[in-house]
């Protein structure tokens, strides 16, 4: 008999201690799972940002540094270039629109008959770097020259002290705000004009495609943010006039003025952001600009 209840005792306390850890598991299956973290009492802010794609990846990189340091917020970023960004905050569908062009006139008349009155950030500053194939002896051009290469008036290297070889024209699409800003800038030299690319001219979906078509084909010729430049391809240096000093872009030169295709970089949003989109603005224009010179842009001036 002692053998007896000594066997039941011991299957009663095993029983308990059973329905001790059914019920232990029980509670941490009802649990939260971010209970650790405070999601579940304070669900994250969304903040959507779309559009140029030489931004995209500086963009992303401030997206991803701001979330580690407030956890609370969740960034969207997607690229698509800049008239893609400005439509989707004329209709409402972004926070905020990445652009590398100015918006136009007609898009903000757009957003105002959407009840969005934009407003522009400049987020940094960036080089055109003019890029052709290392082997090409070509190392400088005016913007003359430039102009006359990609209207089709010039078509072959020789014509420019290389080698007999036929001119490749490179470009973005025509909705990249790079595309528009090279056309607008350098194409047309700042001045009205209705001067075109030339029709043979190949259209490129992203910055990355036109370094390496132009690493591979040594008749090629393209335009790309300095952000985006490798050493893949050489960097061709522009002067304003065959007068002036022919000026490789950097840093410097952007900040000092003398490379003639440097432009700003921007953002746009509503007039009246929400906080959260506020906020992350102000921590991009201070904290953020160490990203800019991280990933070979220019950073804004003190």
């Amino acid at each position: 008999m002692p053998l007896v209840g000594s066997g039941a005792s011991w299957l009663r306390s095993w029983v308990v201690l059973l329905a001790m850890l059914a019920l232990a598991a029980g509670l941490v299956g009802c649990s939260p799972a971010n209970s650790s973290t405070g999601a579940a009492t304070a669900p994250a802010e969304a903040i959507e940002n779309k559009g140029s794609d030489t931004l995209v990846n500086l963009a992303l990189a401030w997206a991803e540094q701001y979330m580690q340091i407030e956890p609370n917020v969740r960034i969207s970023v997607t690229g698509g270039g800049s008239g893609t960004g400005i439509a989707a905050l004329i209709n409402g569908t972004v926070d905020i629109a990445n652009a590398s062009r100015d918006i136009k006139h007609e898009e903000i008349e757009a957003a105002r008959r959407n009840g969005i009155e934009p407003v522009e950030h400049i987020v940094s500053l960036d080089a055109i770097a003019v890029i052709v194939n290392p082997g090409n002896p070509v190392d400088r051009l005016t913007l003359q020259q430039i102009s006359d290469i990609y209207t089709g008036q010039v078509t072959n290297w020789r014509e420019l002290g290389g080698e007999d070889r036929p001119i490749v024209l490179l470009s973005r699409e025509s909705n990249s705000g790079t595309y528009v800003y090279f056309l607008e800038e350098v194409i047309r030299m700042g001045e009205e004009s209705d001067l075109l690319f030339a029709t043979d001219t190949l259209l490129m979906p992203s910055s990355e495609g036109i370094i390496e078509e132009v690493r591979q084909n040594p008749n090629a010729i393209g335009y790309d943010g300095l952000g985006y430049v490798t050493s893949h391809v050489k960097v061709v240096a522009v002067a304003r006039s065959a007068e002036e000093p022919y000026v490789m872009p950097s840093a410097d030169t952007v900040n000092d003025d003398s490379y003639p295709i440097a432009r700003p970089l921007y953002m746009y949003t509503d007039e009246d952001p929400s906080e959260r989109v506020q906020t992350y603005l102000d921590w991009i224009l201070t904290e953020g600009q160490v990203a800019v010179d991280d990933l070979g842009f220019v950073p804004l001036s003190d």
